[in-house]
């Protein structure tokens, strides 16, 4: 029964192998553009960093700088937008907003407290903001007079911040814009010899600020790249991609997304042989995939907010504020899609984090002490899906998890397996001790019963499967 089982784990290995070569049919395709700026490699990364970071999946994001201070109002008015863009509210006045600085004073940071609430949510890493297109630096950087070194706190903000993170078992990635509205030479396009070179001074600048962020915090996992919409980057292919083969060699293993890269025809994310460039696709921003099509056996994370689009911390939550189940929802539909979720939260410019987002970190780790198992290492499973959630496979095994957000008033879960397989055992994280006795339908689709009871939080069930028939004792439809 041991080497039948083992040889059903290397057979479920093989068939995730073949899903995602199936999945990632664009990649083989032959290309029709000749590029020298596009993407170098066809299909995702499979070294040990990548695979760290792709087993990770919950990951907590951290929007802070002077944009806390006004905290989307400004006069009495209230900014409609994300908070951290307030200094381009035409009701914002710049010089108000560029001397914020001197107020900003975070004196009940604890950077320990921080990453212990994470640790206890479940975020495996965490990406802060270094600088956002503000331009202003949360770390001391000798490239610019704009960073926290100017102002009242005085200290370093990156740096311990990396340091409890890593202590309390989480990786850090550091955000980073590449718009600098504090920047002299930033540009948004070049339409004169003088903007030339002005850009090609703002890119010295741009990585002298990288390597020194590098050098200053080597525990770093990555970046998570910014503002490279405009046409001043974007139309500049060939250094995007200097730049990041800089930065990888400087930092071997280091992990970048595809918000950083452009080829030298001005396409983003995708080249324009509709390769992906970057090591993850970053295009889910406050939405996810539908089906596992949609990724293209892409590696992909999304990110979310908790208001609809609130990233640094504004005063006012104003319409739908999602709950901690949605939120785990979310989470469990992106790792049903082989996906990374990421979760916002915008500190307050004391320091501290709003109750509803202490709330928020409190409810998602309490499901996820018990369910976690379902969501980390885990992943597309290849089940057909079922209206009552999710389905999650642990990565290399014949273990499949069913996150259970919707519970029919039958109290009976339907399943369909995968051909040649059977359940072997079936049992809710919640209650590992009680076998639940799964009722077969017809050939191999089986309810699962569960206990008529209301539930409150999303509810796992663990299957073990083993290869084999069920018996069939139902006669074709004749039609």
């Amino acid at each position: 029964m041991r080497k039948l089982r083992l040889f059903g784990v290397a057979i479920a290995c093989l068939l995730s192998h073949q899903q995602s070569i199936m999945a990632q049919g664009s990649d083989i395709k032959k290309d029709t553009i000749a590029l020298q700026h596009g993407a170098h490699r066809i299909g995702n990364r499979t070294d040990a960093d990548m695979e760290r970071w792709r087993n990770l999946r919950f990951g907590q994001f951290i929007h802070w700088g002077v944009y806390a201070i006004p905290g989307g109002i400004w006069n009495g008015k209230v900014y409609d937008g994300a908070a951290e863009w307030i200094r381009s509210w035409k009701e914002m006045p710049k010089d108000a907003y560029d001397n914020l600085y001197k107020q900003f004073d975070p004196v009940a940071c604890d950077p320990a407290a921080w990453a212990q609430q994470a640790k206890d949510m479940g975020a495996k890493y965490m990406v802060i903001t270094t600088k956002h297109h503000d331009g202003f630096c949360l770390w001391p950087s000798k490239f610019s007079k704009y960073t926290i070194a100017a102002t009242p706190y005085k200290k370093d903000i990156i740096g311990p911040m990396v340091a409890a993170y890593n202590k309390a078992g989480i990786d850090a990635y550091l955000y980073f814009s590449i718009i600098d509205w504090n920047n002299p030479d930033w540009r948004t396009s070049l339409k004169t010899a003088a903007d030339t070179a002005a850009m090609v001074r703002f890119k010295v600048f741009v990585k002298n600020q990288l390597k020194e962020l590098l050098e200053r915090y080597p525990t770093v996992k990555g970046f998570w790249f910014d503002g490279t919409w405009d046409d001043s980057w974007k139309n500049d292919g060939a250094f995007s991609d200097e730049l990041e083969q800089y930065l990888q060699k400087l930092h071997p293993g280091l992990i970048i997304g595809s918000r950083l890269r452009a080829d030298e025809k001005g396409a983003r994310h995708f080249d324009s042989n509709n390769r992906l460039m970057g090591d993850y696709e970053q295009g889910w921003e406050r939405k996810l995939p539908e089906k596992i099509a949609d990724v293209h056996g892409h590696d992909w994370e999304g990110v979310m907010t908790v208001p609809e689009n609130q990233w640094g911390y504004h005063q006012r939550w104003d319409g739908h504020i999602k709950s901690s189940n949605e939120i785990i929802e979310m989470l469990a539909k992106s790792v049903s899609l082989s996906g990374n979720f990421v979760l916002n939260f915008g500190p307050k410019p004391d320091g501290t984090f709003r109750t509803e987002e202490q709330q928020l970190m409190t409810n998602i780790g309490s499901w996820m002490k018990v369910n976690g198992e379902a969501i980390y290492g885990a992943g597309y499973a290849g089940f057909e899906k079922q209206d009552w959630g999710y389905f999650t496979r642990k990565t290399g095994t014949d273990t499949v998890y069913m996150v259970v957000c919707n519970v029919p008033v039958s109290g009976k879960l339907r399943v369909k397996l995968p051909a040649g397989k059977v359940i072997g055992s079936a049992y809710t994280l919640e209650e590992p001790g009680t076998q639940l006795s799964p009722e077969l339908i017809v050939r191999n689709e089986y309810f699962i019963p569960i206990a008529q009871k209301v539930y409150t939080t999303p509810l796992v069930v663990v299957l073990t499967l083993w290869n084999g028939a069920a018996a069939d004792h139902y006669e074709k439809a004749k039609t």
